[in-house]
């Protein structure tokens, strides 16, 4: 499934409605319908009464849209609007308009403090408060009933993000909604699925709104989920050899969890050989734990890594696998980080480099583009930071488009 940033998404709204004739009312409609059938579904709607917190953009339109739907349903509304009903335009202020008409309660609110109360005597909570084009700190009224909500206990169901984190980055922008459900609308939207947005949404659902596959299937869309790997039925007349053989170069001198770590985690996974070529003088204490390893014990440098010596063995090794791990505890020894240059350089097969072994190709990452056979990296955020020459709070803050300025670069090198 693709994934949108906040501007993608409203590049499918404008094309929606002016390609496919699509109107807003009807995208905010089923974005409603939409909500709604998950609040019954997780809490039941006849006979209950539910607060709906409504801001005075889109996100605000689909509450009103919701709380119709809930009265529709025997169910009870008091609908709060956090800010002025005169900011209201298009569809949100057409819905703002029908759901005047009909019995719901609704009030423009000056405090949280004066709702407190129908907030406690409630089943649950919309929040429709700020959607995901939020980009500044949350502040004022909005800040205290985002606070208020988060008091309250009550079952919290949010619309297209909980309000409060970042479309594009998840990011708090200083306090936001947790939540029990998110329904999302169109697609999921980064801030759905990164840290911390991803954890304050509660369970998420996505809901197609009536885009065509032509919109939620454009290459343009940069960023996609992978789709569930079903694992092929495992040959009952298979035996170790044809089920992967992997070699992983790792450890060092008071580094034995990683290559153990590592080279274990083949084998649980299913695969048949994992071959650990680590340290001659740590494969003895790494083998008590892993009896199921095969080990490749290699001529150490004085500090306890593996030498540069190892080098044409290794190449020649790494030859005949399926598969080659590179970096787990290798350390910064300037005579195995070189070795993991020319090893990455050398070796023609598939490559994984983790840990130690990204940081020692930060010195030529025009290796990785000389590289024919597939080649993942898996930094962690310190890794990806000297990988890009930013500070990892730069990383933290944009994580994705960080990626795809990176994947560029490599591309350009």
């Amino acid at each position: 499934m693709k994934v949108a940033t906040v501007e993608e998404m409203r590049e499918m709204d404008r094309r929606a409605a002016e390609e496919f004739g699509i109107a807003q009312e009807i995208l905010m409609e089923n974005a409603g319908l939409a909500a709604t059938s998950v609040l019954d579904g997780q809490i039941g709607i006849q006979g209950k009464r539910f607060v709906l917190f409504c801001g005075v953009g889109n996100n605000g339109g689909d509450g009103f849209v919701v709380a119709r739907k809930i009265c529709s349903l025997g169910g009870e509304t008091l609908v709060f609007i956090v800010g002025s009903a005169k900011k209201f335009k298009g569809a949100a202020k057409a819905n703002y308009q029908i759901l005047k008409n009909l019995p719901c309660e609704m009030k423009e609110i000056t405090s949280a403090a004066e709702v407190r109360r129908q907030v406690m005597h409630s089943h649950g909570i919309i929040d429709a408060l700020l959607g995901t084009g939020l980009d500044r700190e949350v502040a004022g009224l909005h800040r205290e009933v985002i606070e208020l909500i988060n008091k309250s206990g009550k079952s919290v169901l949010s619309l297209d993000i909980p309000s409060g984190v970042n479309g594009n980055t998840g990011a708090v922008m200083g306090t936001a909604v947790r939540a029990d459900w998110t329904v999302t609308f169109g697609l999921p939207k980064l801030g759905n699925l990164l840290y911390p947005g991803y954890d304050l949404g509660g369970g998420l659902y996505v809901t197609n709104i009536s885009f065509p596959p032509s919109l939620c299937e454009d290459a343009a869309l940069r960023n996609a989920i992978n789709d569930d790997i079903t694992l092929p039925p495992r040959n009952p007349d298979a035996y170790k050899g044809s089920v992967g053989d992997v070699l992983f170069i790792a450890g060092s001198a008071s580094y034995y969890g990683a290559p153990y770590f590592s080279a274990l985690s083949l084998l649980k996974a299913g695969g048949g050989y994992a071959r650990l070529a680590a340290p001659k003088a740590m494969a003895p204490f790494i083998a008590q734990k892993g009896s199921e390893i095969v080990f490749i014990p290699q001529k150490e440098t004085e500090k306890g890594s593996i030498a540069l010596a190892n080098q044409e063995r290794l190449l020649t090794l790494a030859d005949k696998m399926d598969m080659v791990v590179i970096g787990p505890g290798l350390s910064l020894e300037q005579e195995t980080q070189q070795l993991v240059r020319e090893l990455v350089a050398g070796i023609g097969k598939p490559v994984l480099i983790d840990g130690d072994g990204i940081t020692a190709i930060c010195a030529n990452l025009g290796l990785l583009q000389k590289r024919k056979p597939p080649t993942i990296l898996t930094p962690h955020l310190g890794e990806m930071a000297r990988l890009t020459g930013k500070s990892k709070e730069e990383v933290a803050a944009n994580r994705v488009e960080i990626l795809h300025k990176t994947a560029r670069h490599l591309n350009a090198v």
